[in-house]
């Protein structure tokens, strides 16, 4: 995160902040200093004249407003903030209270009380995943679920930071979730009681044939160890080939990704991030990897989304393994939280990924080298099915090139 852009964002709203408080009707600014009021705030450093017009509104809201004695500039604050970001067109960005900044900065060490559902913002649109054997999942909650109220109040107007939280609570309180189902397109209500939700990120089941199906469910700061732990099971197993399953995984720590690839190719360039400026930072795998050489196969779906896409993006490049389902959910872009002095927070997009053979990730997502849809029953596991039978071909493979 480079300092002089965390700087000058946060002082823009901050000055935003102190333009809107700090200007009454008659004229005396921060400072005490009786000067007029809107020709004070055109000086203010960083800010366009524009700006101005904050301070003209709210003169004449305190002047004129048949409620003026009881308007809150911290609320018309957060709501000039909230009105700003919007403007942006970034779907991405959000304001956070201090209450709501604090939540997200909560440290998840293993385990969190809620629903067990990743929430994700897709053209406006607030879609779920079910994490296996979770409240959620047990509830009936599927995969790309869109969600349309949280105890009875619609998400309208509600950012991706509000509908978490709202979701999230103690265990054994319940929560009703009104969702317009993915498969139909009808609404059910979902009454889920929330539990604590245990964060296991990998899972590895051996099948027929020494093949493992290693499901990777999200990539984040434990996933690395997971993912060790699971490859030399694997190893101790002799297993012969695997189906990296990433389906349905909403993605996770940059950090993380970029970890776990390179247990599977080694070195080169993983992806590339452009900022605003359209300055390049290059993020390469690590040598060393333990699973350089495994036959295997990638398997992902339209929800497979942000690391996992540039995963699938780096395995595809490189040619270290065919992919497998449909094509993925298209959220390539770097987000980042700036935490502001009176203990809230903005979010919003700093910047996009791409696929090392310069492939935009935003808005586009990634296309499979072998295209295999999910049945629309969801009866069968078809796509998991057909991955097996494509690692079991690559050792064939293998094993007849060995003999040669």
């Amino acid at each position: 995160m480079a300092p002089v852009l965390w700087a000058s964002s946060r002082q823009f709203l901050v000055s935003v902040f102190v333009l809107v408080l700090c200007t009454g009707l008659a004229g005396v600014g921060c400072f005490g200093e009786k000067e007029p009021a809107i020709t004070e705030q055109r000086t203010v450093e960083g800010l366009p004249p524009e700006f101005a017009k904050l301070a003209e509104v709210w003169e004449i809201l305190e002047r004129e407003h048949i409620d003026a004695g009881n308007l809150d500039p911290s609320e018309l604050t957060e709501g000039a903030i909230r009105g700003m970001l919007e403007a942006t067109g970034d779907e991405h960005a959000a304001y956070l209270s201090p209450d709501q900044y604090s939540f997200q900065r909560q440290d998840i060490q293993g385990n969190y009380e809620g629903i067990g559902a990743e929430v994700a913002i897709r053209n406006g649109l607030i879609t779920v995943a079910p994490l296996p054997d979770t409240p959620a999942d047990e509830a009936g909650m599927e995969t790309g679920d869109v969600i349309l109220s949280v105890d009875g109040e619609s998400v309208d107007g509600w950012d991706l930071f509000e509908v978490v939280n709202r979701i999230r609570g103690e265990k054994g309180t319940t929560v009703r979730l009104l969702v317009r189902r993915h498969r139909t397109g009808e609404a059910q209500e979902l009454e889920i009681v929330r539990g604590v939700i245990q964060l296991e990120s990998v899972r590895l089941t051996m099948l027929v044939g020494r093949i493992g199906h290693l499901r990777i469910t999200s990539f984040s700061g434990t996933t690395l160890e997971d993912l060790q732990s699971a490859l030399e099971r694997f190893e101790r197993s002799q297993g012969m080939g695997l189906v990296v399953d990433i389906r349905n995984n909403p993605g996770g720590l940059l950090s993380s990704v970029v970890e776990i690839t390179s247990q599977f190719i080694d070195e080169g360039l993983v992806l590339y991030q452009l900022d605003g400026q359209g300055n390049r930072r290059d993020w390469n795998a690590d040598s060393g990897g333990l699973a350089l050489d495994v036959p295997m196969v990638v398997l992902m779906n339209e929800f497979s989304a942000s690391a996992s896409e540039v995963f699938a993006g780096a395995i595809m490049f490189h040619d270290r393994a065919p992919t497998v389902g449909v094509q993925t959910f298209g959220k390539g872009s770097v987000n980042n939280l700036w935490p502001l002095r009176d203990g809230s927070a903005v979010n919003f997009t700093i910047g996009r990924w791409y696929t090392p053979d310069g492939k935009l990730i935003e808005g586009e997502g990634i296309t499979p080298d072998i295209v295999q849809e999910a049945p629309e029953d969801n009866s069968e596991d078809t796509q998991l099915d057909f991955a097996i039978e494509e690692v079991a071909k690559l050792i064939e493979d293998s094993a007849a090139a060995g003999t040669n």
